[in-house]
């Protein structure tokens, strides 16, 4: 969708004047005689075009001024929203079941299909944002780049499988690949949603160093354990959460998982870039090259008199 606006708009003010005299400065009659009146070749009518193409002169420079922009709010390069890494688990206990017993669109699917359904919901919400997807298990890779396309990121969960990263879990390597990922990124808010079922058992970074590293990039990480108490390592998922100012999130099933998706949905609300960052077409030359064109026609009638 597009929208116009002025980038000065104050310049719009100097109308006031012209509005003023269009009520207020009236021509005034005087009575001349004249013995030879076929002479007089003016005609009121001319007069008052002419006085109209002096109007528009002015309003046309004034508008030009104020600089006339038309903002494309729909592309993706005027927005300011965040950028945001999903870190999804693919380990071995991902392809357990019973996670979404209560819900039957989703009853009989492994943890891992039940989170990329649930991940996919999420990502249709956040529609100012950029997120990428990266998969961890013996080793962590991305598996989607941070994108605002998201369809792509949709179809690129679609062709992932549990497992394609090994069996273990390498927390430390997902969130390190995962900061990774934020290199070319211009956000001032860098999200990472880091998802497990499991403990850190693999990989060569330790989930320490790889906290540090996201703290010194300022990227926070917001982690959820999912499936049966004492699975997931929660003590280590809420250290993660609190060192990088985040939170953490248990969610014992299908329903509890779409909840936290909705809170951090609502913690980390997106917002329209401002102004010094949209992307604008300046219209100004527009009304330049119409008000020279009226004033060359102006020109042109009193050289032919």
């Amino acid at each position: 969708m597009n929208y116009f606006s002025f980038e000065y708009p104050w310049f719009i003010l100097l109308l006031i004047p012209i509005i003023y005299c269009l009520y207020r400065c009236k021509e005034y009659s005087k009575s001349i005689f004249f013995v030879h009146l076929h002479l007089m070749s003016a005609k009121k009518s001319l007069k008052n075009i002419e006085w109209i193409i002096k109007i528009l002169i002015f309003i046309f420079l004034v508008v030009a001024l104020a600089s006339p922009i038309l903002i494309d709010k729909t592309n993706p390069l005027n927005r300011h929203g965040k950028d945001i890494v999903l870190a999804i688990d693919a380990s071995g206990s991902m392809n357990s079941s019973g996670f979404a017993e209560d819900e039957e669109e989703l009853k009989g699917k492994s943890r891992f299909e039940i989170t990329k359904h649930i991940a996919k919901s999420f990502i249709n919400t956040r529609q100012s944002d950029n997120i990428g997807v990266v998969m961890f298990g013996d080793f962590a890779f991305i598996a989607s780049p941070i994108t605002y396309e998201k369809n792509i990121i949709v179809d690129m969960l679609d062709l992932l499988t549990q497992g394609m990263a090994g069996q273990n879990t390498a927390i430390g390597e997902a969130i390190a690949i995962g900061v990774r990922a934020f290199k070319h990124s211009r956000a001032k808010s860098k999200i990472i949603i880091l998802l497990s079922d499991g403990e850190h058992n693999s990989g060569t970074i330790s989930p320490k160093e790889a906290v540090k590293i996201a703290k010194d990039k300022d990227v926070k990480i917001y982690t959820i354990a999912i499936g049966k108490k004492g699975e997931a390592d929660e003590s280590l998922l809420m250290k993660i959460a609190l060192d990088s100012d985040a939170h953490f999130y248990y969610a014992s099933n299908a329903k509890e998982l779409k909840a936290v998706y909705e809170n951090i949905d609502k913690l980390e609300s997106s917002k329209i870039k401002s102004r010094e960052y949209l992307l604008k077409d300046y219209l100004y030359e527009i009304f330049l090259l119409l008000a020279t064109a009226l004033l060359i026609y102006l020109i042109y009638r009193e050289i032919k008199r």
